[in-house]
């Protein structure tokens, strides 16, 4: 890459973002990299891991991540302003490489409006033509499949952490080329093996609450896991603990969950307590993959509007949500989903998986497996290595 190298970014969401963020350090690792007179510029859209990872983050979308339909409509005109904003960005800055992290619903539209932008401009002064690097693919093996078209047409490459996606797409868009880096997971937390926590039940087994990473997530979920919660405790003694991802969530969640003595809140540091805990409850999400990997049994159960869940029901095409029971091909964690995530349902799910030493053996190995299929550590630096690829490749095309 050259001295004016510049590298976007987009991410939308706290996964997204931190998913970037490593992606940004494993880049500026690269030997590569480090060999260049001058470091290539990074600036985009994300949050504030991007932002201590070195981006110039223009906008903050983590700060208004959405949950459901109700709330992408209710914050529409303003998305649609930020999309205009980074498009402008965009143009104006012309990086050799645009990074788009998930967060489907904006990143696949921003493709297809710098794709229109560049066919526009085809014939004239500009040259700009820049690569579009998919990291993490939008669910569309799960809902709306036609999507992959679209990518197709826009992305010059997606970079896959799941191992059943690459195949996935070969068969409906060849024309589409995708990478299968693994999974960053791995690299936070070690070898699938050096997973497993330290300690095994204890006769006050640890059970953990997670109920999301958005206020919206956290008022659909919380109050039935409390509900559950109240229920268990007449059938067993359990430590509780809730864990969310940043501290300004903590005494929003408190409120939620109203009066649960002996109820640890704790700020970060998912990986400790999921190493402690016997069991987890958790709101279906990115989470429930890292319950997996440390072989943690988990209630997952999913709540969002009306409206949005009967959309879902429509386009939905996978039998399960949690990503370990889709790595798997089998209902590993229990899921209960919109009416039927009710504390009397939650408690039984949860004190069956208690009282089920047998069962518990099983789910473990058969996690242990799953978790396997992610593929060995390095993910972050053989994705940094492909946008690496990419941007220097066209960078050569575009020389004169």
């Amino acid at each position: 890459m050259s001295s004016g190298t510049q590298i976007m970014l987009i991410a939308g969401e706290p996964s997204g973002d931190l998913l970037a963020s490593e992606l940004v350090l494993a880049l500026k690792q690269l030997p590569a990299v480090q060999a260049m007179p001058w470091p290539p510029k990074f600036f985009g859209a994300g949050g504030p891991r991007m932002a201590e990872a070195g981006v110039e983050v223009l906008i903050d979308l983590t700060a208004h991540s959405v949950f459901g339909l109700t709330d992408v409509l209710s914050q529409y005109r303003k998305f649609k302003g930020f999309f205009r904003t980074l498009l402008c960005e965009a143009v104006k800055r012309q990086p050799e490489a645009i990074v788009l992290v998930d967060f489907g619903g904006f990143n696949l539209r921003f493709a297809e409006a710098v794709r229109r932008y560049v066919r526009r401009h085809a014939g004239t002064f500009n040259v700009w033509s820049p690569r579009i690097i998919y990291y993490v693919s939008p669910q569309v093996w799960a809902s709306r499949p036609g999507r992959a078209y679209r990518m197709a047409r826009t992305v010059d490459l997606l970079l896959s952490i799941f191992p059943f996606e690459k195949d996935w797409y070969a068969k409906r868009v060849p024309q589409l080329r995708v990478e299968f880096v693994g999974h960053p997971l791995i690299d936070r937390h070690g070898s699938a093996e050096c997973g497993v926590r330290s300690a095994e039940f204890w006769e006050t087994p640890l059970v953990l609450l997670l109920p999301g990473s958005r206020k919206r997530e956290i008022e659909a979920h919380l109050p039935a896991m409390a509900g559950a919660v109240r229920i268990i405790r007449r059938e067993r003694a359990v430590r509780l603990r809730m864990v969310l991802p940043s501290l300004d969530l903590v005494d929003f969640a408190s409120k939620v969950a109203g009066p649960l003595p002996d109820l640890e809140v704790q700020a970060k540091g998912l990986a400790e307590s999921l190493r402690e805990a016997g069991l987890s409850i958790a709101s279906s999400g990115t989470v429930t993959l890292e319950c997996g990997f440390f072989r943690v049994p988990t209630v997952v159960i999913y709540k969002t509007s009306w409206l949005t869940y009967q959309i879902a029901k429509q386009i939905i095409t996978v039998n399960h949500i949690a990503m370990p029971n889709l790595l798997a091909g089998e209902a590993l964690y229990p899921e209960l989903i919109q009416s039927q995530a009710t504390p009397e349902a939650i408690a039984s799910a949860t004190v069956t998986l208690l009282d089920d030493p047998s069962r518990l053996a099983v789910l473990k190995s058969k996690l242990s497996q799953a978790i396997r299929s992610l593929g060995e550590s390095g993910a972050s630096r053989r994705a940094a290595a492909a946008v690496v690829r990419e941007a220097t490749a066209n960078e050569l095309r575009l020389v004169p």
